[in-house]
């Protein structure tokens, strides 16, 4: 078994085949990278509450039987062999798994790597931590560049927590902050949730601004321009770029309108013991790390009805909970299930303090679960 990816879906995978497999499997876990965070925790670091240091979990923790984990980034990816290239060696792996995530797409977006600055990595959470400090007025324009976009409601978490950051500041009278994205909502699957996200910005003097497409952004004018024509000033520009499969998932032809096609019961693709799980998959669904968890799991168990000549008893559902923080402490949580039932579903509970303490609990058990820390 060789596992492309150590994100939510790689790690969850290989520790879920590690308890049920691990006298039949041995696991080859691959990524490019040192270390995993979640992606809520880039909040974390971009108000200070953390540094970078904190919020990493190094692969080299990983210490469960059959799992063997390797630091190495992918250059090519026969599908049909399930041969596997990367910069450190090569591997033929009798069953393929392609967890690599969806990748940012800076350039796609002209003006953005210039002049824009992000959150949705710890180097960019980083960087605007430091750009913040020294903001004390003008308008600040949180722009969705594309869609899909991992964790949905992680523009306006954005938002919501700017807020705060100013209203402690002192400053907040000077600081105007808009959303604008392609979406009718911030949730388009369900009204209910999109309003009580709109309510939440309206109550902060926030602005959301929909069915915008952000074509590309005028530096020296500083203002985005739209595809429709008009513009939109601001001072600070923070976007959530575009994103989309990695480029070598592209090359070895496993995407289709760029993501990866996978059957919605058990995330197998069109190859032959070969599947795909995460953000990369082009089921019509968010994408976010809990769902790309719960997919982990399915794949694991459609592995295991498969090696026992059985079938897979419970297919995938495409549900998930997702935190959303509302500044001051509170924290809602989304409920979501996309496929066990007629139509996608969606709630929010909360926010509360209590679901803030869930949030670390969500995080702390998982941390045990892949890491043993």
């Amino acid at each position: 078994m060789v596992i492309l990816g150590a994100g939510f879906a790689g790690l969850e995978l290989a520790t879920r085949l590690s308890e049920t497999l691990v006298d039949e499997v041995h696991t080859t876990l691959i990524d490019q990278n040192d270390s995993f965070s979640f992606g809520f925790s880039k909040l974390d670091v971009l108000f200070g509450r953390k540094s970078a240091s904190d919020i990493l979990l190094h692969y080299d923790d990983i210490s469960r039987e059959g799992i063997e984990f390797r630091r190495e980034r992918v250059t090519a990816i026969d599908p049909e062999s399930r041969h596997v290239t990367t910069d450190g060696g090569s591997y033929d792996a009798d069953i393929l798994v392609v967890a690599l995530g969806a990748d940012y797409d800076r350039a796609a977006t002209p003006g953005f790597a210039e002049g824009g600055i992000e959150y949705y990595s710890v180097a960019g959470a980083e960087r605007m931590r430091d750009v913040l400090a020294d903001f004390d007025s003008g308008t600040i324009l949180i722009g969705i560049l594309g869609h899909p976009y991992k964790c949905p409601p992680a523009p306006f978490e954005g938002a919501l927590l700017l807020h705060d950051h100013f209203v402690e500041r002192g400053i907040r009278d000077a600081v105007e902050i808009r959303v604008a994205g392609p979406m009718a909502a911030p949730v388009p699957i369900t009204q209910e949730v999109s309003q009580s996200i709109l309510d939440a910005l309206t109550e902060r003097g926030i602005e959301y601004m929909p069915n915008q497409q952000l074509a590309a952004l005028d530096t020296e004018a500083n203002e985005v321009q739209l595809a429709s024509g008009g513009s939109v000033p601001y001072d600070l520009f923070v976007g959530i770029p575009v994103h989309r499969a990695p480029e070598v998932v592209e090359r070895a032809g496993l995407a289709v309108n760029g993501w990866v096609p996978v059957e919605k019961t058990n995330l197998a693709t069109r190859f032959p013991d070969v599947y795909a799980v995460g953000d990369l998959t082009a089921l019509p669904m968010a994408k976010a790390g809990v769902f790309a968890e719960a997919g982990a799991r399915v794949v694991a168990d459609d592995i295991a009805a498969r090696l026992h000549g059985e079938q897979l008893e419970r297919p995938y559902e495409g549900a998930g909970t997702c935190y959303l923080e509302f500044g001051d402490g509170m924290v809602g949580m989304v409920e979501a299930n996309f496929f066990g039932g007629p139509k996608p579903t969606a709630r929010l509970v909360g926010p509360s303090r209590e679901l803030a303490a869930d949030k670390v609990e969500f995080a702390s058990t998982r941390r045990e679960r892949w890491f043993g820390s």
